[in-house]
């Protein structure tokens, strides 16, 4: 996998019609970075076309990447859990990753996770972006540091502004938290526990938001 910084991005290979559908099948075909050499397919977001709340994560993982679905692997499971917790219906929600390919390293049998470098989320981003002009998302949680910073810019520290609204042309709802995966790297229960509150306590105070919209709406 190349080391050094790369030019050029997915935009030479979106498709001219924008829809969820043609962005999917266009995706799978992408070199816009070399992320796809290694990796076993391109990972694409998946959920309702017009969904009201999007979820963006940092990249497909070791799961993933084999059955080519988004947050299936063990951090899929603590955000499920997390969604269903406040109310939220990940079947109503879209999903997605600023990366749409595995980034790791290999150890023995194991493929280890590698955080994207910052050229190969700017190269992949075109589809993250035309994501976001298709679904025009109500709300948006960006699940993590790299998402966060993909959208918001390089300056955005998630421990100053986690859960909080963020103003942002992106949506008229737009909010940060951290990764499920960071749920799994603590070292008891007790830090799990804590950090499953919090998650949940992130994604409820979105769902009441979003509550409220609906709210306010049928009121007019």
């Amino acid at each position: 996998m190349a080391k050094t910084e790369q030019t050029g991005d997915a935009t030479p290979f979106l498709p001219d019609r924008l829809e969820l559908g043609a962005l999917r099948e266009a995706s799978s075909g992408c070199r816009g970075c070399l992320l796809y050499e290694p990796a076993t397919q391109t990972v694409f977001g998946e959920g309702p076309e017009r969904a009201r709340l999007m979820l963006v994560g940092e990249m497909p993982g070791d799961r993933e990447d084999r059955e080519g679905h988004v947050f299936v692997g063990p951090a899929g499971r603590e955000l499920d859990r997390a969604l269903e917790a406040v109310g939220i219906d990940r079947g109503d929600t879209y999903v997605t990753n600023v990366v749409k390919h595995f980034k790791f390293e290999e150890r023995g049998k194991r493929r280890i996770h590698q955080t994207p470098k910052r050229w190969e989320v700017r190269a992949c981003i075109p589809w993250l972006r035309a994501e976001l002009e298709v679904v025009e998302p109500e709300a948006i949680v960006l699940l993590g540091a790299t998402a966060a910073k993909a959208l918001l810019g390089p300056s955005f520290k998630l421990t100053e502004a986690r859960g909080e609204p963020i103003e942002s042309d992106l949506a008229p709802l737009v909010t940060a938290t951290a990764h499920p995966s960071a749920i799994l790297r603590m070292r008891d229960e007790g830090a799990r526990r804590k950090a499953r509150e919090a998650l949940r306590g992130d994604l409820r105070l979105v769902a009441e938001r979003l509550g409220r919209r609906v709210r306010s709406a049928s009121s007019r």
